[in-house]
């Protein structure tokens, strides 16, 4: 044994002696390692919290559009309007047109089309409206007649209670109207400052939109403007390909149904024309209702066999527009899906009014090219994405006999860089 070593307080096999108190081990304090966290938890909190932060960040925006109504709409009218010009405008450009006079024939050609319809609108309603008026007395004493003589067996008394029910509502509905005339002549103010600041808007944007687009981009760090100005740019196809796709909707549907409602002997046939093309640029949603007007004209002063071929008038221009012209016209220039138009246009409509409703879906579809032209990496070789399934379409896909044929013009060297 090692004289140095001290001895062993062991006994045999390493046992401890009796009375020798055993060393106290530091108490360590538990350390609950991350791995023992569920990594599907993990992975669902680090989206959760994102998420909250998205939704908080688009809550303000919507706050701050909401209190910039007044000067938010405006801008938005101005730049849809100046997106249904642009194909017209941009041709006038190529075909060497001063800008000026362009900017002219495009505003003095918009103002006399809406004009003129708005025109021939009034001028049927007021040619028509005794004979209107006349066919609704006629409809509502119908109606009276039916509901007493037919299986309801409704007694005349219950009627007339129905009807001051209804009137009841109409005059407290006006005294509400009433009270609030302060109110609506603030909102007629508002509508006028705002179309002024609309035309205003479009003036600029024809003029000198590109100016306009630069100066936005340089408010951004030169290392996002690249970004910024080919998802803007892609973005901005993308409006004008959805409003050519609307106008060229909304003018088929109001010449089909108007002229179906005129050849059926149903009044106001302009006025649903009208009516017809403007709720057009509210996709879907506004067809289904403006037609369905249509349908219940035609049922209260036409009897239920005219709103019955009324109906299928509505239904096969629908039909007719949306599988036949427009694919053949525009190919695949703009495929929007339904049900995101809906759910779109329903979310617009609950957070902004008619106003929303309008705007929904361009808003929708700009951002969705705008977030996937960035996520794709698009703007490093200022190219739109490719091959991605986009719930707005706005570039025609080839088809794979077009593909094969453009593939087979290239070089191998553009073969194997691909």
């Amino acid at each position: 044994m090692d004289p140095e070593q001290p001895p062993s307080r062991t006994g045999l096999f390493g046992a401890r002696r009796r009375g020798a108190a055993a060393p106290e081990a530091p108490q360590r304090t538990p350390v609950r390692a991350e791995g023992d966290v569920p990594r599907g938890l993990r992975t669902a909190t680090a989206y959760a919290w994102r998420m909250l932060v998205i939704a908080a960040a688009i809550g303000v925006a919507i706050w701050l559009i909401m209190q910039l109504k007044f000067i938010v709409i405006p801008l938005l009218v101005g730049i849809l309007i100046s997106a249904l010009l642009f194909p017209v405008f941009t041709w006038m450009l190529r075909h060497r047109v001063p800008r000026w006079l362009a900017i002219v024939f495009s505003l003095v050609g918009a103002i006399a089309v809406v004009g003129g319809l708005l025109w021939l609108a009034v001028f049927q309603i007021t040619r028509q409206w005794p004979e209107v008026e006349a066919r609704t007395l006629a409809s509502i004493e119908q109606l009276r007649t039916a509901l007493m003589d037919g299986p309801f067996h409704v007694t005349a008394e219950q009627i007339d209670a129905w009807l001051n029910a209804v009137v009841k509502m109409i005059e407290e509905q006006n005294e509400l109207l009433l009270s609030g005339a302060l109110a609506v002549g603030n909102t007629l103010g508002h509508v006028l400052t705002g179309a002024l600041l609309a035309f205003f808007i479009l003036l600029c944007i024809l003029a000198d939109g590109a100016g306009i687009w630069r100066w936005t981009v340089r408010l951004f760090p030169s290392t996002a403007r690249s970004a910024v100005d080919g998802a803007g740019r892609a973005g901005w196809v993308t409006v004008v390909n959805y409003a050519r796709t609307q106008l060229l909707v909304a003018t088929i549907d109001a010449i089909g149904i108007g002229l179906g409602a005129f050849l059926l002997g149903v009044p106001l046939a302009v006025p649903i024309g009208v009516l017809v093309f403007l709720g057009a640029f509210v996709p879907i949603v506004g067809a289904v209702v403006t037609g369905a007007l249509a349908v219940f004209l035609a049922l209260v002063y036409n009897g239920p066999l005219v709103a019955l071929w009324m109906l299928l008038v509505v239904l096969g221009v629908q039909q007719l527009e949306g599988h036949v012209l427009q694919p053949l016209l525009m190919g695949s220039a703009v495929k929007v899906h339904p049900l995101a138009v809906v759910l779109v246009v329903a979310g617009g409509a609950m957070i902004a009014g008619i106003p929303g409703a309008l705007f929904a879906v361009p808003l929708a579809a700009f951002s969705n090219v705008v977030w996937l032209f960035i996520s794709s990496g698009g703007w490093r070789e200022g190219a739109p994405p490719e091959n991605v399934d986009l719930i707005w379409r706005t570039v025609p896909r080839e088809s794979p006999r077009a593909r094969r044929a453009t593939r087979a013009k290239k070089s191998p060297s553009e073969r194997t860089q691909q």
